[in-house]
């Protein structure tokens, strides 16, 4: 199983399992003693292919799904409904795998956007969309090529015989709304460090371009960011894989993992990035930056590798692409002035207790979860009474437990 989670925040904590045959499971994740006994299921299938992102609904009522088949589809889990009926909406407008979904905080279960590979990102909304022949929903915004300011990639031309690099991937990896702006969503891609912010107010006849060449004029991002992926002059930049928001003590700051296993760090609403300024002569390298989050074990190189704050805004973890590990980081003192982020050798917390590679990772209230290769989904919670025992006897405890140790 190759699964993406996403927590239901707030009341009865429940989880959205999300399968590479398109099937979307919901547990409830309860703290429970009998582990003898399964937590109850709902399933539901709203796609014949791969699931590659899920979101709940701000409100939790609703949950979207960006698939393999191009599409995101907009599911119920009311009980009311008939579970052959819990599809609502389809929403049909990229060309390629659909990477991301995000639900608009401001417009609960109307409006969301999402990006795809084929570098375009769509707006929807629910409300008064548009519908094609066949059923679907089609977008009220496009921005096509969303990474791609320069116009059109020509290929890279070479004497014959030889062998160039291939065009960088500029698919979509990751959106995030941000109320720090009005109207606001932050995009990443998969062949730099760059983030751009978009203005993705619903369209009206005033702001629609008048001409085909104002058509082609229009959007460009309201902020775009510096590449911090790029240290000491490196030739290129890093792809991100996931965006992350700020709260609490990181209110106003947007983290990102990069594919050269860091955690970077950018202010909100400009984009600026804090990581990256290092020295190219310092002892400590990449690694001593205060900015950037990492660990020498942790390793990101895939773009299955997921990460997510905490509600409070004081922790973020991150997956980890070998060995079942995830990386658990105190992030508190990035949001104070001048204040110092732990990066380095020994700043992570090692979360061990799968195989392979922990891809999704997502937070409810106090609940953290991990997705892995080993078709395992653990849900992590603080407990001192459970730490000490496994201290205590950890071969015995290791038969019920996996737990966290300083890295």
């Amino acid at each position: 199983m190759d699964a993406y989670v996403a927590a239901k925040l707030g009341g009865v904590p429940h989880l959205a399992i999300a399968t590479e045959q398109g099937t979307v499971d919901i547990l409830n994740t309860s703290k429970r003693d009998d582990w003898d006994v399964e937590p109850q299921r709902v399933t539901v299938q709203p796609h014949e292919n791969g699931i590659f992102d899920v979101k709940w609904s701000p409100s939790d009522t609703l949950i979207a799904t960006a698939s393999g088949d191009h599409s995101i589809r907009i599911s119920t889990l009311a009980s009311s409904v008939a579970a052959d009926d819990r599809t609502l909406h389809i929403l049909c407008g990229h060309e390629g795998t659909v990477k991301s979904v995000a639900w608009d905080p401001a417009h609960d279960g109307a409006v969301l956007c999402s990006g795809s590979r084929d570098g375009g990102i769509c707006l929807w909304d629910l409300r008064v969309g548009e519908r094609a022949d066949a059923g679907a929903m089609i977008p009220v915004l496009s921005i096509a090529k969303a990474h791609n300011l320069q116009g059109k990639t020509t290929k890279p031309k070479a004497p014959r015989g030889k062998l160039v690099p291939g065009v960088p991937l500029q698919s979509i990896t990751h959106l995030l709304y941000t109320d720090t702006h009005p109207y606001s969503v932050i995009s990443s891609c998969a062949s730099e460090g760059i983030l751009h912010l978009w203005d993705v107010r619903l369209p009206s006849s005033n702001t629609r371009p008048k001409t085909k060449k104002a058509a082609k004029q229009l959007p460009k991002p309201l902020f775009s960011s510096t590449d911090p992926t790029t240290y000491a002059g490196a030739r290129r930049g890093r792809g991100i894989t996931t965006l992350a928001l700020g709260a609490g003590p990181t209110a106003a700051l947007v983290f990102a993992l990069g594919i050269d296993s860091r955690v970077h760090t950018y202010t909100l609403p400009s984009l600026a990035p804090l990581s990256g300024h290092m020295d190219s002569a310092s002892a400590l390298g990449i690694l001593d930056d205060p900015h950037a989050y990492a660990d020498e074990r942790m390793k990101t190189n895939s773009f299955y590798v997921r990460m997510a704050t905490s509600p409070c805004g004081r922790w973020l973890a991150t997956g980890g692409a070998a060995e079942g590990r995830a990386y658990l980081y105190d992030i508190s003192a990035a949001g104070r002035a001048g204040g110092r982020g732990r990066s380095g050798q020994g700043a992570g917390v090692e979360l061990r207790g799968q195989t392979g590679e922990v891809g999704a990772v997502d937070w409810a209230d106090g609940v953290l979860a991990t997705c892995a290769d080993d078709g395992t989904v653990r849900t992590w919670r603080p407990d001192v009474d459970v730490s000490r025992r496994c201290r205590e006897d950890p071969r015995e405890m290791a038969w019920e437990w996996a737990w966290s140790t300083d890295a």
